[in-house]
């Protein structure tokens, strides 16, 4: 599968990623004193966060502009183990946008860069006043995104 979208950004266009950094809560950890796998998926939500507000398409902007982002698919490999101490940087980055929104992340200690998790989210635009999934993203994501639509 190709690393970017079949569509482009415009010339000097946006760069589609962000970074965030955290170190794992207590009430992260299992009985092994390692991040719970589940806890994975908190971590992805707060990097994809930070990433659509970068674009100011947040949750609320997706909710008034009529849609909803319902995440259809969701994919971990778990690489490495996330200690209590140990900082983490979490890469979120776009990589389709014209018929649904995946975001690749990658999970790196923040100390040595060693990957510790790969992950992918897919979401679709759900139209809210009629509560049907758009097949091919709305308009207002390009444009909050800066990139060509398919008719650019």
């Amino acid at each position: 599968m190709p690393e970017t979208s079949p569509l482009s950004a415009a010339p000097g266009g946006p760069d589609l990623i962000h970074e965030i950094e955290l170190s794992p809560a207590f009430h992260d950890l299992d009985p092994m004193d390692v991040v719970w796998h589940g806890n994975y998926v908190k971590y992805l939500e707060l990097a994809r966060n930070a990433l659509m507000a970068k674009f100011d398409y947040d949750y609320p902007q997706m909710r008034a502009s009529g849609y909803a982002w319902p995440i259809v698919d969701l994919r971990l490999k778990y690489v490495g183990s996330v200690q209590y101490d140990r900082r983490i940087r979490i890469r979120a980055r776009i990589i389709e946008w014209e018929y649904r929104l995946k975001i690749d992340y990658l999970i790196l200690c923040a100390k040595t860069n060693a990957k510790l998790n790969k992950a992918s989210t897919v979401q679709v635009a759900l139209d809210l006043s009629t509560c049907k999934m758009c097949w091919v993203c709305p308009p207002v994501l390009w444009e909050r995104l800066g990139v060509n639509g398919p008719c650019a």
